[in-house]
């Protein structure tokens, strides 16, 4: 890749950035900007934004990459999105507008008591600083293999020089600010990757109905497994955990509700969940036809591909097969997504940290504000030493496991919030907290045990499972109260 283009394009990018959180902190820079954008966002505009903060640069070019061994199945599970992301405008955020809440946790307060409370935003930053540092550096790991490595800039001071970035424009405003970044940052996203599927066409001399036709005829385009329920890849498991992880991964997720939150009304932020809900399912099949076009041009040209899924799409970009333009724009969507996704999780664990552990809602408003600045460095501190932890590893299977174990923490919370919502009966606090660990870990040895056994490995039901022995938990602690 062109070095000096690419720092030119960061640099650009960075200082559009800058200029909208300056137009927006100057005005707004409280701690109801920065937590709820002052309840003030226009629901169209969070919803074009949230595909970008949804997505990631693992996404980017995971999601192309994984046609090569499992077709366009994912699809199965972009389809489960639809109905989970109903349970989230018409069940969840009801209940999160009706208790006016700044952390959704306080959900958890209201309905089992204080240590459910601490137990279930513990388990989100647990998770999400742990997730978001590792896409975080998984994004940064791809522009610094291909430019700064050539430049001799260490791997510490591309990851130092980013997380800056991302504090500057996130650390006056929020989620008043994020909200119009991350739709320029979507708007980036989606216009990368259809100029560099038309580059790619471009290479295969394909017109319109070309395309169309290659996508159809293809040996991957293969949505639906119903045959081979032992497959991780069957469409019950897909689409059930799509529905599932939905739940879990953003309706009970701090930083992905917090942009609903601060829409005008309930109304208006049903609207955004409705609209970003259907908008995913082009944005991910189009990742995907990405990924079929980029295998037909490796084999039509004979180009050996690296082993690795992810690998797939950046080496042919940056191999210069489909020229300037693609690696440009293949550059500015990594950066997209990259800072959508980064500066949504600075800003939610920032929240669930001040509100939901130093209860900052109770200070004044000078000595609340204090607080925040330094929880939210704090915690661009924590993501520069994660990755460089990962760094300091080089191995890619502890990434893996990394997002291995999100799946084991975000079942307790899915647990709680299911038992909050589905149960009148009260259960013991108390024991909230062993109830919450424990379930991970047998999980953990029923895997291994029916893997041993039966050759039987969970997929994403692993967080179903883990969910429902939290619930049942809850209920025989009730007989302990």
């Amino acid at each position: 890749m062109n070095g000096l283009l690419i720092l030119t394009l960061i640099l650009l990018y960075f200082g559009v950035l800058m200029a909208i959180s300056w137009l927006i902190g100057r005005k707004h820079s409280g701690n109801e900007a920065f937590f709820l954008g002052n309840r003030r966002s226009k629901w169209y505009i969070v919803a074009f934004g949230m595909i970008g903060s949804s997505l990631s640069g693992i996404t980017f070019v995971s999601v192309p990459g994984m046609v090569r061994g499992f077709d366009m199945t994912y699809m199965q599970m972009v389809l489960g999105f639809l109905p989970g992301y109903a349970v989230i405008a018409f069940v969840l955020l009801p209940v999160y507008y009706r208790l006016n809440v700044t952390s959704i946790y306080s959900f958890l307060e209201n309905r089992i008591g204080l240590r459910a409370y601490k137990t279930g935003a513990g388990f989100f930053i647990l998770s999400r600083t742990v997730g978001a540092a590792a896409r975080l550096y998984v994004a940064v790991l791809i522009l610094q293999r291909y430019v700064f490595d050539a430049w001799g800039i260490p791997f510490a001071v591309t990851a130092a020089v980013f997380l800056l970035m991302i504090w500057f424009y996130t650390h006056k405003s929020g989620v008043r600010t994020i909200v119009w970044t991350d739709l320029l940052q979507s708007a980036f996203l989606i216009l990368a990757l259809v100029i560099i599927i038309i580059k790619v066409a471009g290479g295969l001399n394909l017109d319109f109905r070309g395309v169309v036709e290659t996508v159809r005829h293809s040996p991957h385009f293969r949505i639906f497994v119903f045959d081979d329920f032992h497959s991780t890849q069957n469409f019950f498991k897909q689409f059930i955990s799509g529905i599932f992880v939905t739940i879990a991964m953003t309706g009970i997720d701090q930083e992905m509700m917090q942009k609903n939150l601060s829409c005008r009304n309930l109304k208006e932020a049903q609207r955004n969940v409705c609209t970003y809900s259907i908008l995913f399912i082009p944005v991910n099949f189009l990742f995907l036809c990405l990924g079929v076009f980029a295998l037909n041009y490796a084999s039509a040209n004979q180009i050996q591909l690296p082993a690795m899924g992810d690998d797939i799409l950046p080496s042919l970009v940056s191999g210069g097969y489909f020229g300037t333009i693609a690696i440009v724009f293949f550059t500015v969507g990594i950066i997209a997504v990259t800072f959508a996704s980064a500066d949504s999780a600075l800003t939610g664990l920032t929240t669930s940290i001040c509100v939901d552990m130093l209860s900052t809602g109770a200070m004044n408003e000078r000595r609340a504000k204090r607080v925040r600045l330094g929880v939210h460095l704090g915690v661009s501190l924590a993501f520069i030493a994660i990755m460089l932890l990962f760094k300091a590893i080089n191995n890619t299977s502890v990434i893996d496991a990394i997002y291995r174990i999100a799946s084991y923490t975000y079942g307790p919370l899915l647990g709680l919030f299911a038992f909050g919502l589905l149960f009148k009966a009260k259960t013991n606090d108390r024991l909230v907290p062993y109830i919450c660990i424990s379930a991970p870990i047998v999980c953990f040895v029923l895997n291994e045990i029916l893997q041993r056994t039966l050759n039987y490995r969970f997929g994403y039901e692993l967080l179903i499972v883990n969910a429902l022995l939290v619930m049942i938990g809850l209920r025989v602690a009730k007989r302990f109260s």
